[in-house]
């Protein structure tokens, strides 16, 4: 390895004929003796303007020299007008997305120096025709090159003439992103001692691989991302097929799966999450902690996917607080414990939160999905509350799942933060860490199957509690979605038909959506099933009855055959299908209202 870490290190990757038995092994090989500091960075300021009190430039820096051709990155950077030695954070956007000026706006405006970059190569916000942007020469780890992203092969493309982990996009991001880091350090605004790195989806990816390369981070903070044994399997759920990799998938693992970072990992981090989230599995982000030696914290919204409320989102900034002001402190993460054995033989889960914030909420939770993607998130009932002990029982239906368990803690904001896309939060969250059961387990602790199946799906005295909301308050695009019918207790009776009441103030027309094998390709193709229903708009609630027949495929040609592989139930406002509108594009008055959605036979 000496000789590659030499040549690699004074040149900047510039290829050099080397042999192939020198291929790095490790994280250790593949990282350890880059330099990423002291090349210099040739930083040109595209554009400088000031908004209030803070100041923005769009910026140039040089990444380095691959296979004989310059490479540049473009980016947002920002900070308080005249001011000194702040905290610096790098900001990581996510797929599909480009540097974003709103992350440098909002924590400019909370003291900091923040940089956003432009690793992707789209079109930065407010360029001009002429503006240049990222620019990675001979090599292209950006989304038009998708392959790349779980490839060790040799190509035009890639940095190696033979199968090595520097052949994979994500050495390359990795390796632009610290160098952003050294583009912070060098500023006359930051205090190069108190960086913190942060990232969302393919963002969160590379703030664990940013994390665990360099140390000049001391706080991280990846939200739904960067967990690791994506290239295995889940051990409850083998009929997924885990991520395949274009070479040797133990190279792989060893030199880019985020398990061989996570130990890495020395300093503070907070993982901000979604318990459905389709590219952060929240069972393997718990697999992955496990290993973090450092300080960690868990923030995970229940029923969404790839979003969060302000109770979650308000997590990220407030760790950043703690970490690189010391102007706010988080509690510890809640202490729990699983008794399999209990009442009964009826599990019981108890939480004993950190008492050292004013608690406002604390919700316990459970499932017995085995896809933490598709899972449905019961709330459970606490039926004992003795000092800081929450507990309540876990009734289940059958000793032949799984079970799943965690609970989020509330506490009190003494002033109301702002957010981004949010009002302010008056609430954080934290989140215990997740217990899971396997069936033989419960089998072999005498676990008792006491629950019963429900015909009552939701009465809505708890509000929305059980569902996600999207567009919530947007009065023509608010959707309302639940995972509830293909937890085993609720799902639909061979035969049943959906039945609920309404009531809407003015006439329109809406959609009901059964969606099918929700990321479950293992059981089938997703499918989605439409009922258009018209609505009279009275004073009084309406009566729906709805039977599978009624679900027809988006073409109109087929409809809906049972409810067993219902994962999904959605009510929307309007869907369009090619140049169709089914329901009510302008929506007329408030929401409706629901109630005793249920099966009805």
């Amino acid at each position: 390895m000496s000789q590659i870490a030499v040549i690699f290190g004074l040149m900047l990757f510039s290829v050099a004929v080397v042999a192939d038995d020198n291929v790095p092994s490790t994280v250790a090989e593949l990282w350890d003796d880059v330099d990423v500091e002291s090349e210099p960075l040739e930083v040109h300021v595209v554009r400088q303007w000031d908004e209030d009190d803070i100041r923005l430039q769009y910026v140039l820096y040089r990444i380095g020299n691959f296979k004989g051709q310059q490479a540049t990155m473009a980016a947002f950077f920002g900070f308080p007008k005249n001011a000194e030695k702040l905290p610096g954070l790098l900001h990581l956007h996510g797929g599909g997305q480009r540097a974003f000026l709103h992350e440098v706006r909002y924590y400019a405006r909370r003291g900091y120096a923040c940089l956003s970059i432009n690793w992707a190569g789209r079109e930065m916000e407010t360029a001009k025709p002429t503006d240049p942007n990222t620019d990675w020469g001979a090599v292209d780890p950006t989304q038009k090159n998708v392959p790349g992203y779980g490839n060790l092969k040799p190509g035009t493309l890639y940095l190696d003439p033979f199968e090595s982990p520097r052949n994979n996009n994500w050495f390359l991001l990795t390796y632009g992103a610290r160098r952003g880091l050294t583009f912070l350090e060098k500023q006359p605004q930051v205090d190069k001692q108190r960086l913190g790195v942060y990232g969302h989806s393919m963002g969160g990816n590379l703030t664990m691989y940013v994390a665990g390369t360099d140390k000049r981070i001391k706080v991280a903070a990846p939200s739904v991302g960067g967990q690791g044994f994506r290239t295995l399997p889940l051990p409850l759920l083998p009929d997924q097929s885990p991520r395949r990799i274009n070479g040797d998938v133990g190279l792989f693992r060893a030199t880019l799966g985020f398990q061989s970072y996570a130990p890495r990992v020395t300093v503070p981090l907070l993982w901000l999450s979604a318990t459905n989230d389709f590219h952060q599995i929240m069972d393997d982000t718990f697999r992955t902690a496990e290993l973090l030696p450092g300080k960690v914290r868990f923030s995970f919204a229940p029923h969404l996917n790839h979003r969060f409320t302000d109770a979650f989102a308000v997590t990220r900034p407030l760790w950043f607080d703690e970490h690189l002001k010391g102007s706010f402190r988080f509690p510890e993460t809640p202490s729990s414990k699983l008794t399999l054995a209990g009442e009964a033989g009826v599990p019981r889960l108890e939480i004993r939160p950190d008492l050292s914030q004013a608690i406002d909420l604390v919700a316990l939770f459970y499932s017995v999905d085995p896809d933490p993607q598709a899972r449905f998130w019961r709330t459970a009932t606490v039926t004992s509350l003795r000092g800081n002990v929450w507990s309540a029982p876990l009734p289940i239906l059958s000793t032949d799942l799984p079970l799943f368990a965690f609970a989020n803690v509330h506490y009190k904001l003494a002033t109301p933060q702002a957010i981004q896309f949010f009002k302010p939060a008056n609430t954080f969250a934290i989140s215990s860490k997740l217990h899971t059961v396997s069936s033989d387990e419960l089998k072999m602790n005498q676990v008792k199957a006491t629950d019963k199946p429900s015909r009552l799906i939701d009465d809505f005295s708890h509000g929305f509690r059980d569902w996600y909301r999207l567009s919530e308050n947007n009065p023509h695009h608010w959707q309302y979605w639940t995972r509830k019918i293909n937890d085993p207790k609720w799902r639909g009776p061979q035969h049943a038909q959906l039945a609920f009441d309404i009531k809407t103030a003015q006439p329109n027309s809406m959609v009901v959506i059964i969606t099918e094998n929700f990321f479950r390709a293992y059981r089938g193709k997703k499918r989605e099933w439409l009922a258009e229903i018209v609505l009279p708009g009275k004073a009084d609630w309406q009566p729906v009855v709805l039977r599978t027949s009624h679900f027809k495929s988006l073409d109109g040609q087929e409809a809906l055959g049972s409810w067993r592989q219902a994962d999904l139930l959605g009510f929307r406002a309007f869907v369009e299908v090619g140049d169709q509108v089914r329901g009510t594009r302008k929506w007329s008055g408030a929401q409706p209202e629901l109630r005793q959605l249920r099966w009805i036979d």
